[in-house]
């Protein structure tokens, strides 16, 4: 065909490939709406979508929360004769688990193996999580065993995830029997492992036996991250050991390891709770120098020690602070100093706060409404 300079080219017609890979980009993109518009002009000019086409647009609507249009297009591609592969399962597979719909999700697996599709570490990952995350550990241990007969190895995700779902159930006792099979099967754990039983052991008050895993995590040479550091400076605070948590706090400072300001309000709260205040101000004030912005947690703790300790001024300070620093207080700062200004008869205050409330846009709760009665 000649061009308007009278030079000879070729009309390039999309295919199925074509389509793909555009629709494909729009629902990474986020452009769903886009991409279906794509799928329905593909299929008016005869061009059959085929699993991969599927495949990317299933995934697009999950993650724009369009579930129902997702599970219609899954049953269409199977009416159309379109196998759906492991990759459609699985995207189905962990929406569903997402949102605890787990006996769908276990019939989708009857599905799977009905259709000679065969389950990979992914689906049984994703279940497994999905039952955990369900209080449904008795079915996470069964997938679990039944892994290794369909072919599929345990890996440290699979691990993390029981022992997970064991240390929020309580029962550290089977994570750490977990742990040592994983090790003694040559299943390298993860900081995410470790960082999993500290969470375990300190809810338990096993203080002792977090502090030698943390020397075994650096035998093993697994560095620790922000997560680690957090959970044992929150621990340490949480079980009594001040103390401790401030002597690791100082030395991870001289170590140059990066602190959030979650690490600053686990020993910002301990310290408050331990009644060492003014060392907790003291932190708080430092919160500029080392380049950290107080969020609205780090003003609820400070707020909260300071009207349990009767310094109702500085505890209005600190809210008119937020406000000059932007930090939007929350209904708990609000109760907070309702309940510290009522106790000291100071039904100006109580009144000044609640039309900041109204002009912030704070619903009162139960607990402001009974308070602002009894003052009357």
């Amino acid at each position: 065909m000649a061009n308007g300079n009278g030079e000879i080219g070729v009309v390039c017609k999309p295919n199925t490939v074509t389509y793909n890979t555009i629709i494909d980009g729009l629902c990474k993109e986020g452009f769903v709406d886009k991409a279906k518009a794509l799928f329905l002009q593909m299929k008016g000019e005869n061009i059959n979508p085929d699993v991969v086409t599927y495949n990317s647009l299933i995934h697009g609507l999950c993650h724009a929360n369009d579930w129902n249009e997702a599970k219609r297009l899954f049953f269409e591609m199977m009416d159309q004769g379109v196998q759906p592969s492991v990759v459609t399962f699985n995207v189905i597979m962990d929406e569903l688990c997402k949102n605890g719909k787990m006996d769908e999700a276990s019939r989708l697996l009857d599905l799977m193996v009905q259709r000679d599709v065969r389950p990979n570490a992914f689906t049984y990952s994703t279940l497994m999580d999905g039952f955990c995350l369900t209080g449904k550990i008795n079915r996470a241990e069964e997938l679990f065993g039944s892994m290794e007969s369909m072919g599929c190895k345990h890996d440290d995700v699979s691990y993390n995830i029981l022992i997970n779902g064991y240390c929020k159930n309580k029962e550290v006792e089977e994570a750490l029997s977990l742990y040592r099979e994983m090790v003694s099967k040559g299943i390298k754990p993860t900081v995410v492992t470790y960082n999993t039983l500290f969470l375990g052991l300190f809810e338990i008050h096993q203080v002792e036996h977090a502090l030698k895993l943390f020397e075994e995590m650096q035998r093993d040479d697994v560095a620790a991250d922000t997560s680690t550091y957090n959970t044992f400076i929150d621990g340490l605070c949480k079980n009594g050991y001040i103390v401790e948590a401030v002597e690791l706090f100082r030395t991870l400072g001289i170590l140059k390891c990066e602190l959030d300001i979650q690490a600053y309000n686990c020993l910002i709260d301990g310290l408050c709770k331990s009644g060492r205040l003014e060392i907790a101000l003291e932190l708080f004030r430092s919160l500029p120098r080392r380049v950290l912005v107080a969020d609205v947690v780090t003003y609820n703790i400070m707020i909260h020690g300071l009207c349990n300790d009767g310094q109702m001024d500085k505890a209005h300070d600190l809210f008119l602070d937020m406000e000059e620093n932007a930090v939007a207080p929350n209904v708990i700062i609000f109760v907070t100093l309702i309940h510290g200004f009522v106790r000291i008869n100071k039904p100006s205050k109580v009144i000044e706060l609640l039309h900041k409330m109204k002009e912030k846009k704070v619903m009162p709760d139960a607990s402001i409404v009974s308070m602002v009665v009894d003052l009357l």
